[in-house]
């Protein structure tokens, strides 16, 4: 039911609002500069991508909340890291209030374009039936939590590695370069982006947010030669899936051109499945892909980003991939 509400077209329908996200944190990154202070790179990619995705889902609504309540009642889920059984408890005390949304809407008959509305008209293809209640809030803050958090993860190491490759950050550079500095960016142009979009991909290799996949047998049977019984837990981890060497030359090794050419075109295509893969495959890959080229893109345009610390990164491995403590970074204005 909810397929239709990320197809191409309407994702790059979103194009202002993903560039205005992030105007606002490039004015931040510059007044930081002007500083020669660090910036908490794993606060300000987890807090811009939480406004995409809210803005997203709730347009205007969410500018008339932050009036209302004096803040934005969602920003829990970026500022309370742990994902424990409080933060469980703190989060689920947001149903009501998107309760009261939908209720709002239906009783006041204004167009919005944004994902709420789009849930809310959204219709069975078999029955005509609309998504309940229950399910409408449901779907409304699991986009929250998973729309948010991978995506921001997926930045942090995308930057700690740029970090890492001073060549890779030249390229970038001038690969951003060669676009108008007031262009703003649809899809196309943003997966036009080739290195860009390669350095995203093997960032995404090296360190899938979603590290650890699981599966459920509706049936009986085999895999690598075992036997499965039916409602048996497979457990697929796209981090040790991603760094096999049958699959991957170099395979720890940061390589963003393994990504073109022969060496794409002749792997197997499902040796790379940071977004799952068959009927369970995210349905947010295409809007996260477009958030992250527009994000590296844009502050590539602006900015050279460095290490504050040279401390080694260590995994934390949990529900998302990211890294233990936070990552600084010290930006320079291009």
């Amino acid at each position: 039911m909810m397929q239709p509400s990320f197809h191409r077209r309407v994702i790059d329908q979103f194009s202002a609002l993903i560039r205005e996200v992030n105007d606002k944190f490039a004015a931040r990154w510059a007044t930081m500069a002007a500083r020669a202070e660090a910036i908490n790179l794993s606060d300000d990619t987890s807090e811009l991508t939480l406004e995409i995705v809210l803005r997203s889902i709730f347009g205007s609504d969410l500018a008339r909340l932050e009036i209302e309540f004096g803040a934005n009642p969602f920003e829990v889920v970026a500022k309370e890291q742990n994902r424990d059984l409080k933060f469980a408890f703190r989060f689920r005390s947001l149903t009501k209030l998107v309760a009261q949304l939908i209720d709002r809407r239906r009783r006041t008959p204004e167009e919005h374009f944004d994902f709420l509305s789009m849930l809310m008209a959204t219709r069975d293809r078999d029955t005509d039936a609309a998504m309940s209640d229950k399910e409408l809030i449901d779907e409304v803050l699991t986009l929250i939590v998973a729309g948010h958090e991978t995506t921001a993860a997926a930045l942090t190491w995308t930057w700690y590695l740029i970090s890492q490759h001073p060549d890779t950050a030249e390229r970038l550079q001038a690969e951003a370069d060669r676009t108008s500095s007031d262009q703003t960016l649809g899809l196309d142009a943003a997966e036009s982006l080739e290195f860009t979009h390669q350095v995203l991909q093997e960032a995404l290799r090296l360190y899938p947010p979603g590290w650890l996949i699981t599966r459920r047998t509706l049936e009986a049977d085999e895999l690598g030669g075992f036997p499965l019984g039916p409602r048996t837990d497979v457990f697929i981890s796209p981090y040790m899936l991603h760094r096999h060497p049958l699959f991957w030359s170099e395979p720890e090794e940061f390589r963003p051109e393994r990504f073109a050419g022969a060496d794409a075109e002749e792997r197997h295509r499902f040796a790379y499945i940071p977004f799952a893969v068959g009927p369970r495959h995210c349905i947010g890959e295409n809007i996260a892909m477009f958030e992250m080229l527009v994000h590296v893109h844009a502050m590539s345009r602006r900015f050279r980003l460095t290490r504050a610390g040279n401390e080694p990164i260590e995994l934390e491995a949990q529900i998302n991939l990211r890294p233990r403590s936070n990552l600084m970074m010290m930006v320079q204005a291009r």
